[in-house]
C-alpha cells in the first residue's frame, strides 16, 4: 500500500451487533457498543483537564516552570496527532473494537502511571502514554458510530459528544477540591478507573464476536446474515467492503478532508491554549487557582451544551457554514474581553469561549455526514485529526513563548485571531455538500 493511501477498515463479519436492519432499537443487539462507545468517550479527555489546574502545585513539588508547563499543554495535542495518523493501519490490522479496547487499556496504565510519577519525565511519560490511548479512541470511535449506528448517526453522535463533554468537565471540576483532599497524586490517578471501566465493554464485545464468529462456521444462516451486514454497511448490495476498491484513496488529495482538517486543528489549538493558559490569565489578573479552575469547568460546561445540540443541527442543514461564522464570533468577542477586562465579566467571555468550539463537534459529526462508508469514515477521521492535532501541537507553545516574550497578553491573542482566519476558510471547505469518496 502506498504511503498515501490511508487504509480503510473493514466490517467484522461475525459481529453480533451487526444484523441488518433499516430501523431497529437503539439498543437491539448492539448494547455493549453502545456502552463501550460511551464510556470511552467519557475517558478521552479526563488526562488533560485533571492535570492543567494542578500544574503550579505539581511543578512547585517536581520543580518545573512555565517552560514545562507549556510542554504539558502540547502533549496532548501531539499524542493526538502521532494516533491520528497511525490509528487507521492499526485498526485495519487489529480490527476496531480490538483498537479500542487497547485504546482504553493504555489511557488507564497511563492515568494510573501518572499518579505514581517520582519527577516531571515520568510525569511527562505517562500523560504521554495516556493521551496516546485517548488519541487512538478519538479515531475509531466516529467509524464505530457509522458501522453500528448508521440509522442513527445524529443521536449517537450527540451521545457521545456529550459524554466527552462530562469527562472534560468532571476533572476540571474535581481537580484542586481532590488534591486539596488526598494530594495531587491520588486526584491525577484516580482516573484510572474510568479507563477501566471503558476497556470492559470492548472485552464484552469480542467475546461475544468469538462467539458469533463460532457460531457461522456451523450455520450457513449466520454467514448469510455477515455477508448483509457487509453489504449494508459498504452501502452495496453486491460485494462487502473489502472488495470495493471505492474504499481506499488518497484522502490528501480531497478538499473536505483538508477543510476538516484545518477546522478540527485550528479548533484544538484554540481549545487547548485556552485549557493551558487560562488558569494563569486569570491568576495574572488577581483570581484565585479555584476560580481558574472553575472557569476552565465553565469552559468545557458549555462545551456539553453544543455537544447536544450540535450534531441534530448538521444533519438538518446541507451547509453548515453559517454555524461555522457564528462561532468565530463568539471566539473573538471572548478574546477581545479576556485581553481588555478580563475580571469586569469572566463568566460572560469564558461563556463566549464555550460557544466557540461548536465546530468541534460539527467536525465530529461531519466525519460520517461526509462519507458513504465506514471505511471511508475512518479514513477522514484519521486524516482529519491526524493533520488537525499535528496543527494545533503549536498552540500552548506559541501562546505561551509570545506571553513571555512580551509579558502581555495581545501578541498570544493576536496569534489565536490569526487561527481563526484559518478555522473559517476549513469550515468553507468541509461544509460545503459533498462526498469525500467522490474527491479523493
Amino acid at each position: 500500500m502506498s504511503s498515501n493511501d490511508t487504509p480503510a477498515i473493514a466490517p467484522s463479519a461475525a459481529s453480533p451487533a451487526a444484523a441488518p436492519s433499516a430501523v431497529r432499537g437503539l439498543w437491539r443487539g448492539r448494547a455493549w457498543v453502545l456502552a463501550g462507545i460511551g464510556l470511552s468517550a467519557f475517558t478521552l479527555r479526563t488526562a488533560v483537564t485533571s492535570l492543567t489546574p494542578l500544574l503550579d502545585r505539581i511543578g512547585e513539588t517536581l520543580g518545573f516552570g512555565s517552560t514545562m508547563t507549556g510542554v504539558f499543554g502540547m502533549v496532548p495535542t501531539a499524542a493526538f496527532a502521532a494516533f491520528g495518523v497511525a490509528t487507521p493501519a492499526i485498526a485495519h490490522r487489529v480490527g476496531l473494537e480490538r483498537t479500542a479496547l487497547l485504546a482504553m487499556l493504555m489511557a488507564a496504565a497511563g492515568l494510573l502511571t501518572r499518579g505514581l510519577a517520582p519527577d516531571t519525565w515520568t510525569l511527562l511519560a505517562a500523560s504521554a502514554l495516556a493521551l496516546s490511548g485517548m488519541g487512538i479512541g478519538n479515531v475509531v470511535l466516529p467509524p464505530l458510530v457509522k458501522r453500528y449506528f448508521p440509522d442513527r448517526v445524529g443521536t449517537v453522535s450527540s451521545t457521545y459528544i456529550t459524554l466527552l463533554q462530562l469527562g472534560t468537565i468532571l476533572p476540571a471540576l474535581t481537580a484542586v477540591p481532590l488534591a486539596d483532599t488526598v494530594g495531587w497524586r491520588a486526584s491525577l490517578a484516580a482516573w484510572s478507573v474510568v479507563g477501566i471501566a471503558a476497556a470492559l465493554p470492548w472485552a464484552g464485545v469480542l467475546w461475544m464476536e468469538r462467539r458469533a464468529h463460532a457460531g457461522a462456521e456451523c450455520s450457513a444462516q449466520a454467514r448469510a446474515l455477515a455477508d448483509a451486514h457487509d453489504r449494508a454497511v459498504a452501502g452495496d448490495d453486491e460485494a462487502p467492503e473489502l472488495a470495493r476498491p471505492a474504499t481506499r484513496g488518497r484522502v490528501w488529495r480531497s478538499p473536505v478532508a483538508w477543510g476538516l482538517a484545518l477546522m478540527f486543528g485550528m479548533t484544538s489549538l484554540v481549545t487547548y491554549s485556552m485549557f493551558t493558559w487560562l488558569p494563569a490569565l486569570f491568576a495574572a489578573a488577581g483570581a484565585s487557582p479555584a476560580f481558574g479552575g472553575n472557569m476552565v469547568a465553565l469552559f468545557s460546561t458549555l462545551g456539553l451544551a453544543t455537544g447536544l445540540v450540535m450534531p441534530a443541527i448538521a444533519v438538518r442543514m446541507r451547509n453548515p457554514f453559517p454555524v461555522v461564522l457564528a462561532c468565530l464570533a463568539c471566539f473573538a468577542a471572548s478574546f477581545l474581553g479576556l485581553l481588555w477586562a478580563p475580571m469586569a465579566a469572566p463568566v460572560l467571555w469564558v461563556a463566549l469561549l464555550g460557544l466557540g468550539p461548536s465546530t468541534f463537534p460539527l467536525s465530529l459529526v461531519l466525519i460520517n455526514l461526509r462519507t458513504r462508508t465506514a471505511g471511508g469514515s475512518a479514513a477522514l477521521s484519521g486524516f482529519t485529526q491526524g493533520v488537525g492535532y499535528t496543527l494545533s501541537c503549536a498552540g500552548p507553545v506559541v501562546f505561551g513563548a509570545l506571553h513571555d516574550a512580551s509579558h502581555a497578553w495581545g501578541l498570544p491573542f493576536a496569534f489565536l485571531g490569526l487561527c481563526l482566519a484559518v478555522l473559517a476558510t476549513g469550515g468553507l471547505l468541509a461544509c460545503r455538500p459533498r462526498m469525500l469518496e467522490d474527491t479523493w
